[in-house]
């Protein structure tokens, strides 16, 4: 499964790796208090055997005998779990507590004790220390045994294992918490650097600070370069639309020139079919004019304020020849601010208004409104508006909306582009007026 977050990989990771240390340091610790105690275990039964081996004597017939015996109570009671026992050549000594029972084999060295863990007698496990000695200098090896049950030093180890268990498991949930706060102080800086490429992707006259840390310094300077870069190209590319267009309407006014020289002239047919030409070509050119304005608004960045906006344009429109016949009211909130650039929503608002006026029988009205994040401006009229159909041919992508058949021409093909252009939104509906219903909609980034 992969981990498409950075935040979770270097949380998994962190949380992995401090499982796998904390689990190798507690195998560790264990096996050291482990080896400790077992240790110290066999450290008290080597000094209970030296008291054997201090009083060990052996008679003629190779038989050992410990005079006197240990006194230790343990070694009195019957199966009380400690014992002793010296095995020679000719017969057995052994404490009071073995009673008929006896220590099991285990090899025995001259010149070091042996430990080793042995099933005894009476059912018990027993840690068991074992030598081979030479008691009263003669050459008769006697086998020193002393043993003790050893099921209170395991049950303890397992209930240190336990409580050492869940102290590590504790700590890794502690230290986990802590690997989450470091990697969220660690990425921080790149959520600063996510919200200024927000804002230069909303306005890419901005450019990326230079107080991020050292080691993004080298992206921002590749993003900026790159920013730089696309304006020049944008700036450019509009400067050549514009020579464009120039070079373009030069010809075609001498070409409308000479169709009107034509028709005067009597050759109406022959200027006919000019100016259609003529008005075919215009037409191509002010389609791709808009288009490449919508390109350049991409880049434009910026914000405005439609209250203001829509105010400037009402005034003009309404003193058209269409304009002065219709009653415009504008309810947008003064205070409403968009992400889009002041030229841009002017361009689109007034080819809304404009057509919604040339529409229009008696009123026009343009108004705002905000859903949750989302900003929405709409322009309504009270004409024939436009059937469902049309409606929905005109606002699938890829279909020229002034060639739908609607009447609504050229000017809400450049809305619908622009509004593409500043990630925005532009739809078609019947409106309460009983007319057409435009909506420009824009999502509002909080920085």
């Amino acid at each position: 499964m992969k981990l498409s977050s950075l935040r979770l990989r270097l949380l998994a990771g962190a949380a992995v790796a401090i499982f796998f240390a904390l689990a190798l340091a507690g195998t560790g610790i264990s096996w050291l208090i482990h080896q400790h105690i077992e240790r110290r275990e066999a450290a008290q039964l080597r000094t209970l055997a030296e008291q054997v081996i201090a009083n060990l004597k052996i008679d003629g017939s190779g038989k050992p005998s410990v005079e006197p015996a240990p006194t230790n109570p343990p070694f009195q009671s019957i199966a009380s779990g400690t014992y002793w026992q010296a095995v020679g050549p000719g017969g057995t000594a052994q404490s009071s507590s073995l009673w008929d029972q006896s220590l099991p084999e285990a090899p025995a060295a001259p010149d070091e004790w042996s430990t080793a863990t042995v099933q005894g007698p009476f059912g018990k496990q027993l840690t068991m220390v074992s030598r081979r000695v030479q008691p009263e200098r003669r050459v008769v090896d006697v086998i020193v045994r002393v043993a003790a049950d050893d099921s209170e030093m395991r049950i303890a180890l397992r209930e240190f294992d336990t409580e050492l268990g869940l102290s590590l498991g504790f700590l890794w949930i502690v230290l986990s918490l802590a690997a989450y706060v470091q990697v969220s102080l660690g990425l921080k800086p790149l959520d600063r650097l996510r919200r200024d490429l927000d804002r230069l992707r909303r306005n890419p006259k901005a450019r990326l600070p230079g107080h991020h840390p050292r080691e993004i310094l080298p992206l921002t300077e590749a993003i900026n370069a790159m920013a730089d870069a696309r304006e020049a190209d944008l700036a450019r590319a509009r400067r050549r639309a514009a020579d464009l267009a120039h070079s373009l309407k030069t010809p075609l006014a001498v070409v409308s020139a000479q169709s009107r020289r034509a028709r005067d002239e009597g050759a109406r047919g022959a200027a006919d079919g000019i100016d259609r030409a003529v008005a075919a070509a215009g037409a191509a050119l002010e389609a791709e004019l808009a288009r490449s304005r919508a390109a350049a608004a991409r880049g434009s960045g910026g914000e405005s304020q439609p209250a203001a906006i829509a105010e400037k344009l009402v005034a003009v429109i309404e003193r058209t020849e269409k304009g002065e016949r219709v009653a415009f009211s504008v309810d947008v909130d003064p205070s409403l601010n968009l992400p889009v650039d002041a030229s841009d929503l002017g361009e689109m608002l007034g080819a809304l208004i404009e057509n919604a006026s040339r529409h229009a029988r008696r009123q026009v009205r343009i108004a705002s409104r905000r859903e949750h994040d989302t900003v929405i401006l709409s322009v309504e009229d009270d004409g024939p508006g436009m059937d469902e159909s049309a409606i929905a041919r005109a606002t699938q992508r890829g279909v020229r909306i002034d060639e739908s058949g609607s009447g609504h021409g050229l000017g809400l093909a450049i809305v619908r582009d622009l509004a593409e252009a500043t990630e925005g939104r532009f739809a078609l509906g019947p409106s309460q007026l009983g007319g057409l219903r435009a909506e420009l909609c824009w999502q509002t980034h909080a920085d």
